[in-house]
């Protein structure tokens, strides 16, 4: 019998273990098919709030806010370009790489919720920002990825334009961070059990069969 299971993702698009852990769930999941029903909800998290909209070099920015050397960024790097790649996306890192505000981006996805969207939005924004290195707060960018995603562009443009959803984003923000969620990707499921980071597919898989056995214990 098929059991549904909810899972909220809170995460980021500047995030590439964000990508990772999605991938991973989603790998995870298609191998479950008849087992499980799953509802994925998205929820926004910033990691640079205060990123201007002019953006960072990436490495840069990790230097500083990390105080990473030049040699273990990038070894970090090929570490994420190569689970990306066994999870089917490309990271094209370079050294002009950026990192830029994420606000709008979250905007677009509390938008594309109702429309059952999410997931293909979320998925364009990563391929937006991290495959064809496209500012992840340019309106165009935005609106290039909704209609990838199979959403009307000229009502996401509206919402860009707007400024709809930034209050809605702005609570959603703070629920998550007053209710301890601190690091990307926290996955939730049925609002009970967190996974956190970019665990491989079989690590959600168990996960997953334990909270549907009555198996999972809370910590």
């Amino acid at each position: 019998m098929t059991q549904t299971l909810r899972i909220d993702f809170v995460s980021d698009i500047a995030c590439p273990w964000c990508v990772i852990g999605l991938g991973s769930l989603l790998k995870a999941l298609d191998t479950m098919k008849g087992e499980v029903e799953a509802e994925i909800r998205f929820w926004p998290f910033e990691l640079n709030p205060d990123m201007p909209p002019e953006g960072e070099n990436a490495g840069e920015h990790v230097a500083r806010k990390y105080g990473s050397t030049r040699e273990r960024s990038d070894a970090v790097r090929e570490a994420i370009r190569e689970h990306g790649a066994a999870l089917g996306f490309t990271f094209n890192y370079g050294p002009d790489s950026r990192i830029w505000n994420t606000f709008d981006a979250h905007r677009l996805l509390a938008w594309a919720l109702p429309q059952g969207k999410q997931l293909a939005l979320k998925q364009a924004l990563f391929k937006s920002n991290f495959t064809d290195q496209r500012p992840t707060g340019d309106v165009e960018a935005l609106v290039e990825a909704a209609r990838e995603a199979g959403l009307d562009p000229d009502q996401a443009r509206d919402v860009l334009v707007s400024g709809a959803f930034a209050d809605e984003v702005r609570a959603e923000e703070e629920h998550w961070r007053r209710n301890g969620v601190q690091a990307v990707p926290s996955v939730i499921f049925n609002r009970r059990w967190l996974i956190q980071g970019g665990q491989p597919p079989d690590v959600f898989a168990q996960a997953i069969r334990d909270i549907l056995s009555g198996a999972a214990r809370e910590a």
